[in-house]
């Protein structure tokens, strides 16, 4: 499932990414220390103040559309604190990336927990997935598309790893949806942006219906 070339060191369930014999490092915006609290910012803080959305319509979502999946390779973008064990079903075969030690510690022990036979965790950057090419079903972006400077970069690397017809589902704050204006961090685009963006590095876009305060869901597929 790698790209030729990279090289691999597992530690304590965390695949590390190394360079010359040095383990590629990068900083989170939370930083690791704060890891054990990202579960309760995001619940009390992030989804009523920022959001201003309810984080049970959220799972909801989460639940109802990742519920039929199985025996799938599935790619999550910015693992996080391991939340997406909540909602897939164990027999699939999970890959997750995240920029933050800290939060892949907590999510190897979640989907450990779950019963996850095949998952694998990534400390690495979106910008340059370790992955070959055309190897996933399934991309999946939770609330973190926003973090990414470079999104059109990203759309390639998500472009490059999935399989033609292979899904990727993203959940974002959107500028139109904010209504009370919130501070939220990162680049924030519209959803007619995304779907420019998207249709021009060859995916069919779709918006899903759901409302929830200033979050957009989507999906789109690789041609």
């Amino acid at each position: 499932m790698l790209k030729e070339g990279i090289e691999v060191r597992i530690e304590k369930g965390i695949n590390y990414i190394y360079s010359n014999g040095e383990r590629i490092k990068y900083t989170h915006w939370l930083g690791d220390l704060f890891s054990f609290l990202y579960d309760s910012i995001m619940k009390k803080s992030v989804f009523p103040k920022k959001f201003e959305a309810s984080i049970g319509i959220h799972n909801n979502f989460l639940k109802d559309e990742l519920k039929d999946f199985h025996n799938k390779n599935i790619i999550e973008l910015a693992t996080g604190s391991g939340n997406l064990s909540d909602f897939l079903p164990p027999d699939n075969n999970y890959s997750g990336i995240d920029i933050s030690n800290g939060l892949l510690k907590i999510a190897y022990r979640k989907f450990f927990e779950k019963g996850f036979n095949d998952f694998k965790l990534f400390l690495c950057s979106a910008n340059d997935l370790p992955f070959q090419d055309n190897y996933f079903d399934v991309c999946i972006c939770n609330l973190s598309l926003n973090f990414f400077n470079d999104i059109k970069k990203i759309i390639e690397e998500i472009k490059r790893v999935l399989k033609n017809n292979g899904l990727f589902i993203c959940s974002v704050p959107v500028p139109e949806r904010n209504k009370k204006k919130s501070v939220i961090r990162g680049n924030l685009y519209s959803e007619k942006e995304l779907k420019g963006i998207f249709e021009n590095k060859d995916f069919i876009f779709y918006s899903y219906d759901s409302r929830n305060g200033a979050l957009l869901y989507f999906k789109a597929i690789k041609k």
